[in-house]
């Protein structure tokens, strides 16, 4: 059945879902969102996986442009070109755009979930993934593409269900996140949050929020993903320029919960597929940017490395932007025909 395209989010509910550790989620709902027409015999989908603090919005025509909007990679005649390809990007499990998080109501106490939401792995964010294409009827893809936390999920697809797609791009991200770096992401947001007077152990639903503290956390995190550079291209005045940076760390704010930020980051305690490279059957793409802080081209001789070691056919390319981690977003016109090429050849 032909599908209307949409940029509406839609829903999927599933029950009894099972987690890595053995716990079982009674229920568990995905957001998600799709753009494009599916295909009579559903051949032409591309799984699009989003970033740590963004969503399913990431592919919406006028999409923001916190961590680098991909409306100019997904549409239309674009790089993952909609007319083609029906674009399906799910809300992680966790996250805050619609999908069961900490906020949500924990069926066995009627309460939200909050500190209490149970631990969760990059494996088990793919998991929800894979029930929701199987609800949909889709047992194949074309591809998978996703920048950052994106990458780490389209890793895990790539050795997860390694039968299930022809081809991967992962965008400014890693294979492997060090445990040391993990565990410390953790540990600084948790001090963080916790000095705020509304935290509560993360309880914080019915105390007002921790709204400030979460514009401060954003702020960094935008600085460290370099929007200065970008806000410098038509501002000038520094004020202005830090002026502009609270405001849209504000509205995210608005938007997040602070604890899916520590439920995102455990997740990716002990992430690493690099040694199950060899059960990889589709062809990657790796995609890093000459001045991303959080992904340093550095990587990518190690990552090709393994990866043609392990049998995989792979293939990098190095964006040149000036834009950080951002990059693949604000400077989409600099890797997109790298993309297209790489969508053709699948």
């Amino acid at each position: 059945m032909l599908q209307p395209p949409s940029t509406d989010v839609k829903t999927f509910v599933t029950g009894d879902f099972r987690l890595q550790s053995g716990i079982v989620m009674p229920t568990v709902t995905i957001a998600y969102r799709t753009l494009g027409v599916l295909a009579p015999d559903r051949d032409n989908v591309v799984l699009v996986t989003h970033g740590n603090t963004s969503g399913p919005q990431m592919i919406d025509p006028l999409g923001s442009t916190g961590e680098g909007s991909w409306n100019e990679i997904v549409g239309p005649g674009k790089a993952v070109d909609t007319n083609r390809f029906f674009a399906i990007c799910p809300n992680m499990l966790g996250s805050s755009y619609g999908s069961t998080n900490a906020a949500s109501i924990d069926p066995a106490t009627g309460k939200p979930y909050g500190p209490r939401f149970p631990d969760i792995t990059v494996s088990d964010i793919v998991a929800t993934q894979r029930a929701l294409l199987d609800h949909l009827g889709i047992g194949r893809l074309v591809a998978i593409v996703g920048p950052s936390y994106g990458g780490f999920q389209a890793f895990q697809w790539a050795v997860n269900y390694p039968g299930m797609m022809k081809g991967i791009a992962a965008i400014v991200t890693s294979p492997v996140v060090p445990r040391e770096r993990s565990e410390g992401n953790v540990a600084r947001l948790l001090a963080t949050l916790s000095q705020d007077p509304n935290w509560n152990g993360g309880d914080y639903y019915d105390r007002g929020g921790v709204l400030e503290t979460m514009t401060q956390i954003r702020i960094a995190t935008l600085k460290n993903y370099g929007i200065e550079t970008r806000l410098r291209d038509t501002m000038s005045d520094p004020q202005a320029i830090e002026a502009a940076i609270r405001d849209e760390s504000a509205r995210w704010a608005t938007g997040f919960d602070a604890n899916s930020l520590i439920i995102l980051a455990k997740a990716l305690r002990g992430f690493d597929v690099t040694a199950q490279f060899g059960s990889i059957k589709a062809k990657m793409l790796y995609v890093l940017s000459r001045t991303d802080k959080l992904f340093p081209p550095e990587l990518a001789p190690g990552v090709m490395q393994a990866l043609k070691a392990a049998g995989v056919d792979a293939d990098y390319f190095l964006l040149d932007s000036e834009y950080g981690h951002s990059a693949s977003g604000l400077d989409a016109h600099k890797w997109a025909p790298r993309l297209r090429e790489f969508m053709d050849g699948l």
